[in-house]
């Protein structure tokens, strides 16, 4: 296939002049120089790819399975292999990563994430436990290391991972002693707030609300 169609031609006995080759010349054209479908000639007198140029078939060589075409760098710059993550618990997740609705989902459900109605924000717990204060015994809990039992009815609850500031909230719950009937039930007061750790008194069971040990005090901390 010819790159330049010429629109002349010379005879055997024609006279070769400037003329001549100048008139052929300006007459010439530029065809597809390869199928006349994947480039074009652009009106700047570029070569350039059609638009239909580009097939799945001459992109499809990818370095390995789970992979997409994009690009992750910062600021403008060629197509690059982005990973994608198929692990369902995200491990592996980074900023420059992709996840499968698969991988999402089930963790979504591992994490017991539900779906929430209302345009309210909601926030996170940080931390949690539900501590026998009687025995000592820390029964269940998440981002607590350790509770320990200070005194009857004072326990200090110590953190896994340390909260970002003291100014995070606690609510403090369990188990109450004393006559309802007269207001002599328990109390449940929260202090000593570190970044660490804090501290919780349980009082009741009589008119002095002396501090007691509770068979259940549960805690929850947002921040």
């Amino acid at each position: 296939m010819a790159i330049i169609t010429t629109n002349g031609s010379f005879g055997a006995t024609d006279a070769v002049t400037s003329t001549t080759l100048n008139a052929v010349a300006d007459a010439a054209t530029f065809s597809d120089p390869v199928d006349g479908t994947s480039l074009e000639l652009k009106g700047d007198g570029k070569l350039g790819i059609k638009d239909a140029g580009v097939t799945k078939a001459k992109i499809e060589n990818i370095s390995a399975p789970l992979r997409v075409l994009g690009r992750t760098t910062a600021g403008a710059g060629v197509a690059e292999e982005v990973t994608i993550n198929d692990n369902d618990d995200l491990s592996g997740a980074s900023a420059i990563t992709l996840a499968t609705d698969q991988s999402i989902k089930a963790y979504v459900d591992s994490s017991s994430i539900t779906k929430t109605t209302g345009t309210a924000p909601y926030y996170g717990c940080r931390a949690f436990a539900s501590y026998n204060g009687s025995t000592g015994a820390l029964n269940n809990g998440a981002n607590i290391a350790s509770v320990t039992k200070n005194s009857t009815g004072t326990y200090t609850f110590n953190f896994d991972v340390d909260m970002p500031d003291v100014n995070y909230s606690l609510v403090v719950g369990g188990t109450f002693s004393g006559q309802t009937g007269n207001a002599y039930i328990s109390a449940f007061q929260a202090f000593s707030k570190t970044t660490s750790s804090f501290q919780i008194k349980t009082t009741g069971s009589g008119p002095s609300g002396g501090l007691i040990d509770q068979v259940i005090v549960d805690v929850a901390v947002f921040r």
